[in-house]
């Protein structure tokens, strides 16, 4: 019998009394028949009318489930989770200028955050200054604005760097920004050292699901092991990588081809990272985790619990870590932004708080609760402050963080992070007989698969064997909102001008010196003597933008086009 939870006897006499029961339910259904068809998550793996010890009757406590803190950490990375430490709750922030988004920053933190979180606008996304045609019209619109250093130090202005952790949601850019923020923190006096953050630096995500594209894969998984590597000597404190399946499972997937893609996007990262020359245990510690919190509450829990399990016997099996750390599935949650509606926008209030709890009983070591404006704008004040609340509310007021992962056992949590590990691992089978995931993007796979899943959801919602509240069912008209943000028409203007000014005003020798040396290191083999951190911080330092850098990125790597496969 091994280490499995309940006796032979007992498992007799449980599926004597289960098949009972099922001939009564059978009964009561034939005269009040059953509210669907077939029930089933809102990722459509069917769910049974109930769980008992028979679902799990082979489970190996010790090896599937365990204790908090231990091997495989299905029930969480730390022993003590929430009753010594709460999530950090970091809202998502980003709008207009860098002076607008600190002005929000210091908003949310005198209210009780206690991480920071940063939104760019598209141009910077993309790697273009306000400056650049291609700008037009965007600036702050999305996000913040970042052009130059003297943005990055307005951006952070009377926040202590080395107390406050950072995170910045930027991908094909992401080294540059990094690069900003150091030589930002070190001329206020920081120590990198002590510098805590993540950037999400996810490049293979945008190729699947995103979309912010900029460079090929190979160059682009370069530039994010060359940030591993400089992290890992000169940032340890730093999360050099966001491995997210937030943008997956909101461009339509399911929960576990969200689970399965994202954690083999981290396979990937690890597999280079050692070509390069790392020790696993030196850099694993440091990955860190995106997760979307979807609408359906038990599907969710169970992917945040089966992703712990499944990364952990990963590395231990198949990278051979030998620190505990290194096995440490550590992540961020963020609401899910496609649950929310136009329609009645009051009731995505109801849709974050579920989710938010979700990703509190999965687990979660940060969380981003969305506001329930954010289908139409920028997160207004007013609304950024419900959805911060949320979070504190379920902190402090209802219970859920007295008891380290209170869902254990439960036949149906059990049974389906069970499930949800074991589909999870068909497509990392199926991605390794590809050969790897840059090949599997560049057949079309993974990005296939979810326009596959998100065209199969939509015909649900139109046949109504899914609901959405107010969409579908009790349909309602599109109610205006009290208040609306709007971005200043000439932050635009103001910030072209600032960023020539910049420019105009830098040495130009000591620019020309740094960019050259740059270009050597991007032209030269991967490796520690051609990492492009050590040259990108004194680039911005001599005053280059994050344009002028994404340039020479793309002059010396090539650009790379969705191939738009549908």
């Amino acid at each position: 019998m091994g280490n499995r939870m309940l006796s032979e006897s007992a498992l007799d006499r449980m599926e004597k009394e289960y098949q009972e029961w099922l001939r009564e339910y059978q009964g009561a259904t034939r005269k009040m028949p059953e509210r669907l068809k077939r029930f089933s998550t809102v990722s459509d793996m069917e769910i049974k009318s109930l769980y008992t010890p028979l679902d799990i009757k082979e489970k190996d406590y010790f090896e599937e489930i365990g204790l908090p803190g231990f091997y495989p950490f299905t029930r969480g990375v730390q022993s003590t989770m929430y009753r010594a430490r709460l999530w950090t709750m970091r809202m998502f922030a980003g709008l207009g200028s860098a002076e607008d988004t600190n002005n929000r920053f210091h908003y949310l933190i005198n209210h009780g955050e206690t991480g920071l979180s940063t939104a760019f606008d598209f141009p910077t996304l993309m790697g273009y200054d306000t400056d650049s045609p291609l700008a037009r019209g965007e600036c702050g619109k999305c996000g913040v604005a970042i052009d130059t250093i003297q943005d990055m130090q307005r951006l952070f202005a009377h926040i202590n760097l080395e107390e406050v952790t950072s995170s910045m949601t930027i991908n094909p850019p992401a080294s540059i920004l990094w690069a900003m923020y150091i030589a930002n923190a070190e001329n206020e006096g920081y120590d990198r050292k002590k510098l805590g953050g993540t950037i999400q630096n996810d490049c293979l995500k945008e190729f699947i699901a995103q979309k912010t594209l900029m460079l090929p894969p190979e160059p682009s998984i370069r530039l994010v092991v060359d940030t591993v590597e400089y992290g890992t000597r000169e940032v340890p404190r730093w999360n050099t990588i966001s491995i997210s399946g937030y943008h997956i499972r909101e461009a339509g997937s399911t929960a576990v081809q969200e689970l399965a893609f994202t954690i083999y996007d981290g396979v990937c990262y690890v597999e280079e990272c050692i070509k390069r020359g790392l020790d696993v245990d030196d850099f694993a510690g440091r990955l860190s985790f995106f997760w979307n919190s979807h609408i359906d509450f038990f599907e969710e829990i169970a992917k945040m619990r089966a992703a712990r399990r499944l990364w952990a016997r990963l590395m231990k099996d198949r990278f051979k870590a030998k620190n505990p750390r290194s096995m440490l599935l550590r992540f961020h949650t963020q609401t899910a932004g496609c649950s929310l509606t136009s329609q009645e926008p009051y009731n995505n209030i109801i849709r974050t708080t579920t989710e938010a709890l979700a990703a509190i009983l999965g687990g979660t070591q940060s969380l981003h609760t969305n506001s329930l404006d954010e289908v139409y704008m920028i997160p207004s004040e007013q609304a950024v402050l419900i959805a911060l609340r949320t979070q504190q509310i379920l902190a402090d007021e209802v219970g859920v963080t007295n008891v380290i992962d209170p869902l254990a056992g439960s036949y149906f949590v059990e049974a389906l992070t069970d499930k949800m590990e074991e589909e999870a691992n068909d497509y990392i089978r199926k991605l390794d007989e590809l050969g790897g995931m840059v090949a599997a993007i560049e057949r079309d796979y993974p990005q296939m698969e979810i326009a596959d899943a998100a065209y199969h959801y939509q015909q649900q919602l139109e046949r109504d064997e899914k609901i959405i509240i107010g969409l579908n069912k009790y349909p309602s008209e599109r109610p205006e909102l009290e208040f609306i943000l709007k971005i200043d028409e000439e932050l635009e203007r103001r910030q072209v001008e600032g960023t020539n000014a910049f420019k105009a005003n830098r040495d130009k020798v000591k620019f020309q010196k740094a960019m050259d040396e740059l270009k050597r290191r991007c032209e030269g083999p991967p490796c520690w003597e051609n990492n492009v951190m050590p040259a990108l911080l004194d680039a911005v330092h001599a005053g280059a933008t994050e344009q002028e850098c994404c340039d020479l990125y793309r002059q010396v790597f090539g650009t790379y086009s969705d191939p738009g496969t549908f």
